[in-house]
């Protein structure tokens, strides 16, 4: 079941939050439905099975969602965390998460929405107060807003990701160069 969703920053949290995409333009919301959060749950691999959400579960997601953003701007701006984004935030990873059961088949994650929402905002707290917060870039296509973790050499990362944005950003280039270039002369 493929909804789309995308993993390519590095981190479960960063991903969560670029379910909103497009923020300085056209915003296109991936979490429209119950449903669809609860994909991204399954997609993201923090659960194998997940109970059935509620319109309620989608509010409280895009919420702390849209404050994990706010954290993580602010973090990647050097500045002071949002008081309202920090509560909320704490408040979610204050529930109880996800929890792995051993069974004779191997792993097995069964979680609520709920659950599945703690878990993405615990990891969110451990990014914003780990080791990788210098690591954390914006996405340079200045139509993506994704936030991403930069483990490259040299840190030379300058999208998300190459199927998402690296590639259209360099095919326009390319267009760009070949429309500028002078036409071969005749002979």
């Amino acid at each position: 079941m493929n909804l789309d969703h995308v993993f390519v920053c590095g981190n479960p949290a960063l991903d969560f939050a670029a379910t909103l995409r497009a923020r300085r333009s056209t915003r296109f919301e991936m979490f429209v439905t119950p449903e669809r959060l609860n994909a991204w749950y399954l997609e993201s691999g923090l659960v194998d099975t997940i109970t059935p959400g509620q319109d309620g579960d989608v509010r409280e997601a895009t919420a702390v969602r849209e404050a994990i953003y706010r954290l993580v701007t602010d973090r990647r701006l050097g500045e002071e965390f949002d008081q309202q984004a920090l509560d909320l935030v704490n408040a979610a990873a204050r529930r109880t998460p996800v929890t792995p059961q051993l069974t004779l088949t191997g792993r097995l994650t069964e979680a609520t929405p709920e659950q599945a929402l703690a878990t993405v905002a615990r990891q969110a707290v451990e990014l914003l107060s780990g080791p990788d917060v210098p690591l954390m870039k914006e996405c340079g296509n200045p139509e993506c807003t994704r936030v991403y973790i930069d483990r490259s050499r040299g840190m030379r990362r300058q999208w998300c990701g190459m199927e998402s944005c690296g590639n259209k950003i360099k095919a326009a280039a390319y267009r760009a160069r070949k429309k500028s270039a002078p036409a071969p002369a005749a002979r």
